[in-house]
């Protein structure tokens, strides 16, 4: 395959997708994980593409509908900072709603960590994930989305949440925009976020900085809504609030 063609099917790949790894294309194109790393610099030397560290974003790929799998390896690390920071919002005993996110994949991994939490999710990848500790976790139960399969949606999982209350509820979203306004792309998850939020106790959005200035077909909220809001970046200096206690720098 010639270096034009590798091109055009890594951006025909990011089209769909949004963002991928390094190895993600190389799996998906059978080339040399060398090979697609020199493609996404002259990429992103054309202004075609972004990269960050193991992956790659396409310019302007706000709303897209990005994989789970794909969407735990982008800005991981970041995530992992703001899961750290967020557990602190946590207490022993407490009964805690996690979303189907990603984010809130790297908080159910810390969370063994404290005593007697009970937590109810929607996200498979974060039942899989404590169903190997001494962990009280339910599931929403629910249809897997057809948009997103490692999320459960539907009316038995927003039926499930109605009969419970919890100490707290944290969940992410695609993107918040200049104004605070949250938005997803999956108008199903929006409504199993609703029935979290209006059944816990303290609300906590999860907020890495790739999601700000975004924007999304579906209205989820404002960060006006939340109790705290755990970000990697400063969002006490953007967003004009008086409370600026409530925004927690991971």
């Amino acid at each position: 395959m010639y270096k034009c063609e590798r091109e055009d099917e890594i951006l025909a790949l990011l089209n769909e997708t949004g963002y991928a790894t390094v190895e993600y294309l190389s799996g998906k194109m059978n080339i040399s994980a060398s090979s697609i790393r020199r493609d996404l610099k002259n990429l992103e030397e054309r202004g075609l593409v972004k990269r960050s560290y193991g992956g790659v974003k396409i310019v302007e790929s706000g709303g897209k509908r990005v994989p789970f799998d794909l969407r735990s390896h982008e800005n991981s690390a970041q995530k992992k900072a703001i899961a750290k920071a967020a557990l602190s919002l946590i207490g022993e005993g407490d009964t805690v709603f996690l979303d189907g996110s990603s984010s809130a994949c790297f908080v159910a991994e810390l969370l063994p960590t404290i005593g007697g939490v009970t937590v109810v999710t929607n996200g498979i990848d974060a039942l899989e994930r404590l169903s190997g500790y001494d962990v009280k976790v339910y599931s929403t139960g629910g249809m897997s989305s057809p948009e997103n399969r490692k999320v459960l949606v539907g009316g038995f999982a927003q039926d499930f949440l109605r009969r419970m209350r919890a100490d707290v509820a944290m969940i992410s979203a695609q993107a918040v925009a200049a104004d605070g306004s949250i938005y997803d792309c999956y108008a199903e998850e929006i409504a199993v976020r609703d029935r979290m939020l209006a059944n816990a106790r303290r609300k906590i959005l999860l907020c890495d900085s790739s999601k700000l200035g975004q924007i999304s077909p579906f209205l989820q909220g404002n960060v006006r809504d939340f109790d705290f809001v755990v970000s990697d970046a400063d969002l006490s200096s953007i967003f004009d609030e008086p409370e600026p206690e409530k925004y927690i720098l991971a």
